[in-house]
Parts: C-alpha cells; sequence; structure tokens
C-alpha cells in the first residue's frame, strides 16, 4: 500500500515546531510496516541544498502552476534522508520559495502572500503526484500549510484516475500561518471549477480557519497540538497523539483501517 505524505516541516530540513518533531520517524516507521513511502514539502531558502544533497529532477520540474491567475514554474528537488533508505521530494520555486523562509520574514512579520505561497504549493502537490503516476491509497497531510490539498483531492482531483481511490488524512497543528491571510483567500484559493461557497468551510465567521477547512474535506483527522482538541467532536474517525508515545504504532494502525475499509467496499 502507498502513503504520499505532504508536510510543511521535517526534521533534519527544518526545526520550527512539534511537526518537525513527530514527522521525522513517522515515513520510516510506515516502511517498516510494509508501505511504500513518498515525501513532499516545501524548498523553503532556509534549506541548506548543499548541506542536504538536494539536486533537481529534471524530469518532474518544468510545469507550470497557475495562482491568482498568474503562472509560476514549478521545479522539483530530491535529497535522500540520512540514515534512512527514504527521499524526500522539495517543491521550489523563485518567487515564493529559493530565497525566502518559511512564513516569516526577517522582522518576524507573516508573509503577506503566504496564502499564494500555500496555493501555489498545494496545487504543485497534487499536479507533482500525477506525474508520478503513482496513485495513493493514503495522502496524510501535516500543517495548515498542506491544508488545501483536502480540498483539491475531494473537489478538484475526485475523478483523476492517480486520486480519485485516495483517503486523506489531516494532522491538525497550531496553525501560525492562516492567521495572516486576508478576505481575498476565497478568490486565490478557488482553482478550476471550485467556488466560493467551496471554501465556506475554511472560515470561522470572517477569519480562516485552515485547520476547520482541512478537517471538514479530509477522510480522517489526527490531532497533533493541544489547541485542536475541539476537532474530536467531528463526525469522522479521529485520532489524538498529543502526548501520546506510541504515536507512530497507532498511526500506522490508524491508517489501516482506511485500507481495510476500501477493501471491505471491493
Amino acid at each position: 500500500m502507498r502513503v504520499l505524505y505532504v508536510t510543511q516541516e521535517m526534521n533534519p530540513y527544518t526545526a520550527l515546531t512539534e511537526i518537525s518533531e513527530i514527522f521525522k520517524s513517522l515515513p520510516q516507521k510506515a516502511q517498516d510496516n510494509n508501505y511504500e513511502i513518498r515525501i513532499l514539502m516545501p524548498k523553503f531558502g532556509s534549506i541548506n541544498e548543499r548541506r542536504h544533497r538536494l539536486h533537481e529532477v529534471v524530469r518532474l520540474s518544468g510545469m507550470n502552476i497557475i495562482v491568482d491567475d498568474e503562472d509560476y514554474p514549478l521545479i522539483i528537488k530530491v535529497a535522500s534522508i540520512p540514515g534512512s533508505r527514504l527521499q524526500v521530494y522539495f517543491l521550489d520555486n523563485e518567487e515564493f520559495f529559493k530565497k525566502r523562509a518559511e512564513f516569516y520574514d526577517e522582522n518576524k512579520n507573516l508573509y503577506e502572500d503566504n496564502e499564494e505561497r500555500m496555493v501555489f504549493f498545494c496545487k504543485g502537490v497534487i499536479e507533482t503526484v500525477r506525474k508520478f503516476g503513482w496513485p495513493p491509497d493514503i495522502i496524510h497531510c501535516h500543517g495548515s500549510f498542506t491544508a488545501l490539498v483536502p480540498l483539491f483531492v475531494k473537489k478538484v482531483y475526485h475523478t483523476d484516475p492517480i486520486l480519485n481511490f485516495s483517503k486523506v488524512i489531516y494532522s491538525a497543528y497550531t496553525d501560525v500561518v492562516g492567521k495572516s491571510f486576508k478576505k481575498s483567500f476565497k478568490d486565490v484559493a478557488t482553482i478550476n471549477s471550485l467556488t466560493d461557497d467551496d471554501l465556506i468551510p475554511y472560515y470561522e465567521g470572517t477569519e480562516v480557519d485552515l485547520n476547520k477547512g482541512a478537517s471538514f474535506f479530509a477522510d480522517g483527522i489526527i490531532i497533533g497540538s493541544e489547541s485542536e482538541r475541539k476537532l474530536v467532536n467531528l463526525d469522522k474517525p479521529v485520532l489524538d497523539i498529543v502526548g501520546n508515545e506510541n504515536h507512530l504504532t497507532e498511526t500506522v494502525a490508524f491508517y489501516n483501517q482506511f485500507i481495510e475499509q476500501e477493501v471491505d467496499n471491493e
């Protein structure tokens, strides 16, 4: 079975929050349980390409991603995780990532175009997987910067032969990105046939709530931060791993229930 990991952070490439720490061992655990793994994350400018031995994957690069009616080239790079048999694919772009830190500028202010950067990344994830020609059984998204992937999979690419059987799991952590989003978020995020109504789950009143929206469209939810325990009341499978030393084993078991469910449906 195949698991696609989409994450905004990963140790040793970034070390921002609990996401990096929780995520660093999870792909290896899944691989040890006979899952085939691929990992996608943004190539933030803070990631040292020479130290981590990144190199461009020419056969995957060259796509253009449209964000708010503008075309942006997508560059794919890859590196091997030290001490493992896993690789990470990095999504890069000159304007959005190459010379910029994760979410904050040098003055510790959130970037004003984080919406556009997020849409570019989430669309880029979908197009990269399609170019892989690799249909994942599970798509596991980590962090609010990945929060549009569940929407895109379920509402835009639900008939795509690479993605139409994928189950999406969303790990919700404290959102440091969405609080800077403006009213224009709907305009930027409504790709293809999406409408403003499709973005309603991403709002709590007039404020953007990325975790709420992603959880609405996901098939299952994993609670990664204390602040997101409010999501346990949603009517879908939920796993709370806050403070759980066995979170790796329980997460892989969580995958298995979706795989078994799919087998039963067949």
